[in-house]
């Protein structure tokens, strides 16, 4: 499989994949409790992959911490990396982060981010992601 190629799964392959949290979050556009995930106050050095197909999304370096509760970036990796979506769940409008390549739900974009970077803040649940240490 390439590594911009569309990952497309059934519901019962995706449950085999990820963890009961995982599939909440990355299929049903679930959302963990602030301050609850395991990525949120991490200060080690690498790439942030997507937990439902390993593809980079986030470097370590664009980290930083929001007070929001959730692992937050003021920057992707790569462009086209991600994909933004509009979000009028829960009386919101809100702009959804996905992955570009297997459409699992990351989190939301703001723009309430560092004002001498982007100016954006990829609020992203800590269940979407793995950390690897070894990618820079």
């Amino acid at each position: 499989m390439g590594e911009n190629e569309k990952i497309h799964r059934t519901d019962e392959e995706w449950r085999a994949l990820l963890t009961p949290e995982q599939y909440r979050i990355l299929r049903q556009r679930g959302t963990e409790p602030p301050f609850t995930g395991e990525y949120v106050h991490a200060k080690a050095d690498g790439i942030y992959r997507c937990a439902g197909c390993g593809q980079p999304l986030f470097s370590s370096e664009t980290k930083y911490d929001s007070g929001s509760g959730w692992p937050s970036f003021w920057d992707v990796l790569e462009s086209g990396r991600v994909e933004l979506r509009r979000d009028t769940s829960h009386g919101m409008i809100r702009t959804e982060v996905v992955c570009s390549r297997c459409g699992g739900h990351l989190g939301h974009l703001f723009d309430d981010g560092p004002r001498d970077k982007t100016g954006l803040r990829y609020c992203i649940n800590s269940a979407a992601l793995t950390l690897d240490p070894d990618a820079r």
